[in-house]
């Protein structure tokens, strides 16, 4: 089950140890973690996740796994956040069962209408302003389109890109559940002071 709104994700950043900041994070307040590492090897996430979902057992968070399903299987997580390139959430889904979340990114109004169709139980819009944590091919959607395009949804929105304790309350007016960040947390002295923060910027966001 989806926490309830408003919530933080925090994504692990590929220059720290992910348990680690996973563990600050939901002493901060996260309610789901997302173990994020494009170049480390199957045995190395899965001794992570495997880490990092007892740590979300502990908190009562979410443990979700970046890209790949087999991961999220065998370690027990949650769920799987999955891009438009990776594997179909139809096909995910056969995999998964039911009791899976299935989170999918989208950074348009049809991407997302389309995920929600092909049942996703979330989705993770963005990048909504500027950020250093990824490449982006495109110009940031804003908060305008945040707020198109959860109107157009039932399943939650969560926003994503260059969130910050300034902004993160606006994006939950305009309608996001959660919002999910990296660099707000990871690059911050105290990653868990910076979750607390975090969290209660987005609850003055709440109408």
């Amino acid at each position: 089950m989806i926490p309830s709104s408003p919530f933080l994700c925090v994504i692990t950043d590929e220059a720290l140890c992910p348990v680690t900041l996973a563990e600050e994070a939901l002493k901060g307040g996260a309610a789901m973690i997302q173990l994020r590492h494009k170049t480390a090897s199957g045995s190395q996430l899965f001794s992570w996740a495997v880490e990092i979902r007892k740590l979300c057992r502990q908190y009562q968070a979410l443990c979700i796994i970046n890209d790949r399903v087999d991961i999220a299987m065998a370690s027990e997580a949650d769920g799987v956040h999955l891009g438009q390139e990776d594997i179909p959430a139809l096909a995910a889904r056969k995999l998964l069962g039911s009791n899976f979340i299935i989170g999918i990114s989208a950074s348009s109004v049809d991407e997302a209408v389309q995920a929600e169709k092909d049942g996703a139980d979330y989705i993770g819009f963005g990048h909504i302003y500027p950020t250093i944590s990824k490449l982006k091919e495109h110009a940031p959607l804003g908060s305008d389109m945040l707020r198109h395009v959860t109107s157009r949804l039932s399943v939650p929105v969560v926003a994503i890109g260059g969130i910050s304790i300034e902004n993160a309350g606006l994006l939950i007016s305009c309608g996001a559940s959660g919002v999910a960040v990296i660099s707000a947390v990871s690059r911050a002295e105290e990653p868990s002071r910076a979750a607390c923060e975090l969290l209660h910027a987005l609850k003055k966001g709440m109408p």
